[in-house]
Parts: C-alpha cells; structure tokens; sequence
C-alpha cells in the first residue's frame, strides 16, 4: 500500500482528476525547467526584483495563504495575526523567498565550487567545527543527522558541505512532482548530495549504518498526531522521525542553520548536538523538544528567512491544551516508543 508523504494530504477524486493533477504537475516542472535555464542568463539584481514583485502580487491575492503566514508570523513576534508588525513579518518573509527561489533556479548554472564560495566564513560553529564533530562521531562508529528548518538556503548549505568532502544524505518526497525530483536529483549529486525517497526506509537505515550527515528538515507545518512541543511559547508538533532514528541507529542530532547575509553570502552555524539515549516517550519526548529550542533559536536570528507556508500551530485552545496533556502523559512514560515510519518526515 502508497502511504502520503507525512506533509502532504492523500490523494482525492478519480482517474480525471490525477490527470489533470499529472498533467499540472508536467506543466509545472517544464515551467521550472525554462525559468531555470533562463535564470543562468540574468543576474540577480535584475532576476530577484521581478520574482518578488510577483511573489508580492500572490501574497496579496491569496486570502488563506496570507493567513497562514500571518498567523505564523505573529506567533514569532508574540502579537496577533493582524498586527501591523505581522503583516509587515508576512510581506518580508515573501520577499526573501523570492530571492531564495531565484538563487536556487540559477545554481545548476553556477560553477561546481560556487555553494562553498558564498559562505563568507567558517566561524567557531560552522563548517570546520561540523566537520570536527562529523570526524569524532565516525571515530566511533556513529552517524550525525543534521536538523534544520526552512530557513535561509538549506539546498546552498548540503551543497558546500559536499563539495567540501562531507558524506551528505537528504530524505525527500518523492511521490508527487516526480519529474521535478529527478531534476532536483541530478542537481544535488553534481555536488555529490544523495538524496534518498522518504518512504525507502531500509535503505536509510542501511546507509545511518555508517558514518554520514543525513539532512532532515522538521517544519512540515502542525501535524495533531506528532510530538508535542513549546515553540515560541505555546503549544505546537514536530515530527518524531529525527528522534527515533537517532535512538534506533545511535546516530547524534545536531541542529544546523544557514543564513544569509546582508552581502548575499551565507553563514552556517550548528547549534548544541541532542543525544537521544532510547525510544522510550520520555526520550523521543525531550529530544523533539531541544529540536524545537534550536529551531525557535535559528528563527529568532532570522525570522524573515523563515520560509515555512503550512501553519504551525493549532487553531484552537482545545488543541493546544490536548497537546499540553500529552506531553504531560509522554514525559512519564515508560514504554518503549515505535512510532510508525511515516513519522520520518522528508528533506
């Protein structure tokens, strides 16, 4: 049986409807395919004011979208969703995903050395620090997954880290837009990124086996049935796939960001590694919650580079106190956890 992707909602409707939804999802890739290649050609400073300009126009013109981001926004910031300093967070966070839109576009034109050439330095938590960190974990036998958020250019980051030397894994979805997949594919093993397909978990426990960085990122928007968590102050989910993989497979979670600068170069930075000593509730429990501090973190540097479109948190009080409830019953437990597969959400 096809399980959804932990992120997206099942297919609906019958055999018309998937062929107008492939025949979308083909227009679509072609589109991405012509832009791309027309981005090699148009330097940013003219590319990126048109993609914004249109990125702007959809925010104006898309009622629930703009909801959403609003809602998320004002969460960040402790105001609500239609607080002037949220809408002003909402317009900026569509700007700056312009510009990431552009940059990625224009990438499979670049030089093979251009992802490592746009971090402007190492610092003390960057990439010479990961890779002391990747170097003394595989001394001992053990994989680091790398967990992040939307935020900044994740696709830049993997790709200067690989290029430099790293043995780097990302998990994705591979179930819908699989032309756009394989083209994205191609793109990351330029830069010797292998990217697995989310719902091919024996190999991704075969290749946590040794020692690798597998990227997962962990806002894929509010989920009931996920770990509960405090974000930003109130109650919301994350996925329990990190956790559980590193506690089946031994493997040391790090949080990674990666921000870009005023300048266009970008700065990486890893935050405190998250030990997950079991499965148990409690474990899985307190480790998604150290996932969710360093997120809160990363965000806080950077919220405008936080390009998360799903809503984050519940609606409703009811469910926030549902979740508080839970957290309360997990953090006493003392069974075994085995959440299902699908809870590893994808790159």
């Amino acid at each position: 049986m096809t399980v959804p992707a932990p992120h997206r909602p099942p297919a609906r409707g019958g055999r018309l409807r998937r062929t107008l939804t492939r025949a979308h999802e083909k227009a679509t890739v072609a589109a991405y395919r012509a832009t791309s290649a027309l981005m090699g050609h148009v330097p940013v400073s003219v590319a990126w004011p048109i993609a914004r300009a249109g990125f702007l126009a959809g925010y104006a013109a898309w009622p629930a979208k703009r909801r959403i981001i609003q809602a998320n926004a004002g969460h960040i910031l402790g105001v609500p969703p239609d607080d002037p300093a949220a809408r002003r967070l909402a317009r900026r966070v569509y700007q700056t995903y312009a510009r990431y839109v552009v940059e990625l576009m224009r990438l499979p034109s670049r030089p093979l050395d251009e992802p490592a050439r746009l971090f402007a330095t190492d610092g003390p938590t960057g990439y010479d620090s990961f890779r002391a960190l990747y170097e003394r974990t595989a001394r001992e036998g053990r994989s680091l997954i790398a967990v992040s958020c939307h935020i900044g250019s994740i696709e830049t980051l993997v790709a200067a880290f690989a290029t430099r030397g790293l043995p780097v894994y990302g998990l994705a979805d591979d179930s819908a837009y699989p032309e756009l997949y394989e083209l994205l594919q191609a793109q990351r093993r330029r830069w010797g990124v292998e990217v697995v397909p989310w719902r091919n978990l024996r190999s991704l426990f075969r290749i946590l086996r040794q020692p690798v960085v597998l990227g997962l990122l962990v806002d894929w928007g509010y989920r009931p049935e996920d770990v509960p968590v405090r974000l930003f102050g109130a109650w919301t989910t994350l996925p329990a796939g990190p956790a559980v993989l590193a506690a089946r497979t031994r493997a040391l979670l790090v949080p990674v960001a990666c921000r870009r600068l005023p300048d266009g170069h970008y700065e990486a930075e890893h935050l405190e590694p998250i030990e997950v000593p079991d499965g148990s509730p409690v474990g899985i429990a307190r480790a998604t919650q150290a996932i969710a501090d360093a997120v809160e973190a990363m965000v806080r540097e950077a919220p405008a580079q936080w390009y998360t479109f799903k809503r984050m948190w519940p609606a409703s009080d009811a469910e926030a106190e549902a979740l508080a409830a839970r957290a309360a019953a997990m953090l006493v437990a003392e069974a075994p956890a085995e959440p299902a597969p699908r809870e590893v959400a994808p790159a």
